[in-house]
């Protein structure tokens, strides 16, 4: 196969026979939850049970392969934010092949401490995934180890297409699938291998909008790469499109659309507490997409839960901003009379109305408030958006003037 080509059906299906007793048939669960919003059967795809805990052993393992003796004696080298790096080191070590792995700085503790124990040296190198990538190419240049891009090689997306062929076999009436998207490996494959036998599924790709280079590359035509990124997922930060994904996308995928990191937070979260499900900011954006836009896609739905290495530390600030998101914390700022009794006439209404007072900060000083008066600024824990607009009704009906921050 041509490193520029894309592959064909008779490719995944070859890789499906190299990856049989490597990767596993990751489990496909109907998600009541998101199908009574939807108003249909929405599926999960989890990848993040599978090896390494994400789609990339697929793609690595049948890339590494494919590799003639003399090229894996020369070893190989690989960047990557965390997932891409796992699958390079495990494949690497089935295989007997040395692996070095170049990561952004800051890539997330489990990710590292995972492809350093599968036993590959991991170097780090600049702030994100491509700039540690162009260092990887620099690296194969002057040691003559083979570069694992993490999407744009055929093989690559050969072996992620093979997710593709599992969904069809486990969810043969879908009708829509929705794929997290970053270089494009995961879409490419899954997108090529379902349109080649299911032509009628509508394939939607699902981009963080801090880090979304596909919107604009396919209107450009080809690959254009970001001038910047911010996004709280790592997994699918990637600037620009690899050029054999991108040729894929443009002739599979029906759509490309962008989540904001608050519905990337508060999908996480749901999954979290709804779907008893842990995924990483990446492996959420599938099911934001969902929720931002619930009549849009046909049922039966398959999101595809891309990824489930999340750092904890992390996970505790997702689920805080995604509690924030989902309308479970209130901050707000009331204005009481400086007397005695009046913040406890404050928090006895608070507490009646079921809103848990998790932080008080009076404020006596601002030149807005009149000489008897006080702001005291409340974050309340509430059930729920309808119950946050209780609270402020009740405050309000109270004769208390109450500002949302």
């Amino acid at each position: 196969m041509s490193t520029g080509s894309v592959p064909q059906l008779d490719d995944v299906r070859a890789a499906a026979v190299l990856l049989r007793d490597v990767a596993i048939t990751t489990p496909m669960e109907e998600s009541r939850w998101l199908s009574a919003v939807v108003g249909g059967p929405v599926l999960l795809k989890c990848e993040n049970l599978q090896r390494t805990g994400s789609f990339k052993i697929r793609g690595a393992y049948v890339r590494m392969a494919n590799l003639s003796a003399e090229e894996r004696a020369r070893g190989v080298v690989a960047a990557s934010a965390g997932n891409h790096a796992q699958g390079v080191a495990l494949a690497a070590r089935m295989l007997g092949i040395k692996a070095t792995v170049f990561m952004p700085e800051g890539a997330p503790i489990p990710k590292l401490n995972a492809t350093r124990g599968y036993g590959a040296e991991v170097i780090f190198h600049g702030a994100i995934l491509d700039e540690a990538l162009v260092r990887a190419i620099e690296y194969a240049e002057e040691t003559g180890a083979v570069l694992i891009h993490p999407f744009d090689h055929p093989d690559i997306v050969a072996g992620q297409a093979t997710c593709g062929l599992e969904i069809l076999e486990q969810a043969p009436q879908a009708a829509t699938v929705l794929v997290p998207t970053g270089g494009g490996g995961l879409i490419a494959g899954v997108a090529l291998a379902i349109k080649a036998l299911r032509p009628d599924v509508r394939i939607v790709g699902v981009q963080a909008e801090g880090a979304a280079a596909y919107p604009g590359s396919l209107t450009a035509g080809e690959p254009v790469a970001l001038a910047s990124m911010r996004t709280m997922a790592d997994g699918i930060a990637v600037a620009r499109p690899g050029v054999v994904p991108f040729a894929a996308i443009e002739q599979y995928v029906d759509e490309v659309v962008t989540v904001t990191e608050e519905s990337i937070s508060r999908a996480l979260v749901l999954l979290l507490e709804r779907a008893k499900v842990v995924v990483e900011p990446a492996g959420a954006v599938a099911v934001a997409a969902i929720l931002d836009r619930p009549d849009a896609y046909a049922t039966p739905a398959v999101a595809v839960l891309s990824g489930g290495n999340v750092d904890l530390l992390l996970l505790a600030k997702l689920i805080r901003h995604g509690l924030a998101s989902a309308g479970r914390y209130l901050n707000i700022g009331v204005r009481i009379p400086d007397r005695p009794g009046g913040l406890a006439a404050l928090l006895g209404g608070l507490a009646a109305d079921g809103a848990n007072v998790l932080d008080v900060v009076h404020e006596r000083t601002s030149g807005s408030l009149d000489v008897d008066e006080v702001e005291v600024h409340v974050q309340l824990e509430t059930r729920g958006p309808e119950h946050a607009e209780a609270v402020l009704a009740h405050l309000r009906e109270h004769g208390y003037r109450v500002a949302e921050s």
